[in-house]
């Protein structure tokens, strides 16, 4: 879609714009079209990159800048390529064509979660190589498929190989999430997934009758005991003022399948959840309350955020400096719209964020060297 502003908007923005419009989309992400868009960045910018193909069509990218003292542990930016599926019919504009409108507000899927911190990352390197600034510290930009599919394609088998340990990782930036105020949001902590689907199988039966025992009185009492563990969890966090969204465990239906035609009593039905498990909760104890079962995904890892960790001291000394708090994804006064209809970024809200990470990530690259680097 072409667009008069596009001649005179600035080039980060019709860049970010560009990348918005590759459907690296799920079932079936572009990911070669993403992978030659990354390739011409590298060039632009001077730096090698090198492709890992962790498993079969997925291939993370890694663009390397190298620092002055390249024994030191690296600080590593790590973005995802691929987005979620969209609902076109809900949505103002094609969510691909990256549509501006009269506010500045650039629409398409990806532009919160998270081709933005992408560009942003790319464009505040470009700035800092233009002035000829170069620090100790390696820096790392890691692009990885398939996050938004559980990752086991992607960063799960990559941190798995060798070439991951090379990288020789000391810090490491992701994405976060926007917010509608004026302050920024730091994430330190994760909050586990698990993703569950629940099989019922039961009688089969003509539709005309009282068939008993059936897959979907199954499926209804598995439904309401995670709904109503999703109520008192929902109320913890309205009935708080202590709580944020971190703290409390999230539950979501997302799926359900089973039958195949209207007459006919189906003799399976499936039901899946989305659980998020603060790292502060009993891991075990919440998914026996909920389940009965067991999870995959157990680490329950913080980072720091002492002030006497040296890299927490570089984020947070930066990110206060002329911001009314820290955080990233650095989206301020923005509506948290990602996997939502009509996802957008204002584009000024877009360009201050690269200014933030051309102040962070020379405090980070030059963080001295710690105990044991020497």
């Amino acid at each position: 879609m072409t667009d008069k502003r596009s001649l005179t908007e600035d080039p980060s923005v019709t860049l970010f714009r560009e990348y918005l419009r590759l459907k690296t989309v799920h079932p079936e992400p572009d990911y070669d079209a993403a992978l030659r868009f990354l390739e011409r960045m590298a060039e632009e910018l001077g730096l090698p990159i090198k492709k890992v193909e962790v498993c079969p069509g997925r291939v993370v990218a890694i663009i390397t800048w190298v620092g002055s003292r390249p024994e030191l542990k690296s600080v590593v930016l790590n973005s995802h390529t691929d987005v979620v599926p969209v609902y076109e019919e809900h949505w103002k504009y094609d969510p691909f064509a990256a549509v501006k409108d009269a506010d500045g507000n650039i629409y398409g899927r990806g532009s919160q979660d998270m081709k933005c911190v992408t560009i942003q990352y790319i464009e505040a390197i470009r700035r800092l190589k233009a002035a000829g600034k170069r620090f100790s510290r390696t820096i790392h930009l890691t692009f990885v498929p398939d996050e938004e599919v559980g990752g086991h394609k992607g960063m799960e088998t990559f941190v798995k190989l060798p070439e991951f340990h090379k990288l020789n990782i000391g810090f490491a930036l992701d994405e976060g999430l926007a917010n509608p105020t004026n302050a920024y949001t730091v994430f330190y902590g994760e909050r586990n997934p698990w993703w569950i689907t629940v099989h019922c199988p039961g009688s089969p039966g003509h539709g005309s009758r009282f068939v008993e025992n059936t897959a979907a009185e199954k499926l209804r009492r598995v439904i309401n005991s995670f709904l109503e563990f999703r109520e008192k969890e929902k109320h913890r966090l309205n009935t708080s003022e202590c709580l944020t969204l971190g703290d409390v465990t999230t539950v979501n239906m997302t799926m359900v399948k089973g039958g195949v035609a209207y007459n006919v009593v189906p003799a399976e039905m499936d039901v899946s959840f989305d659980l998020r498990i603060p790292p502060t909760d009993n891991l075990q104890v919440c998914i026996w309350t909920v389940t009965r079962g067991t999870a995959k995904h157990m680490d329950q890892n913080f980072t720091c955020t002492e002030e006497s960790d040296p890299w927490w001291h570089a984020f947070s000394s930066t990110c206060k400096e002329g911001l009314p708090a820290i955080g990233f994804s650095p989206m301020n006064l923005t509506p948290i719209l990602l996997h939502d209809h009509n996802e957008y970024l204002n584009e000024q809200v877009f360009l201050r964020g690269i200014q933030v990470y051309e102040r962070l990530l020379p405090a980070l690259a030059s963080v001295p060297p710690l105990s044991g680097e020497e």
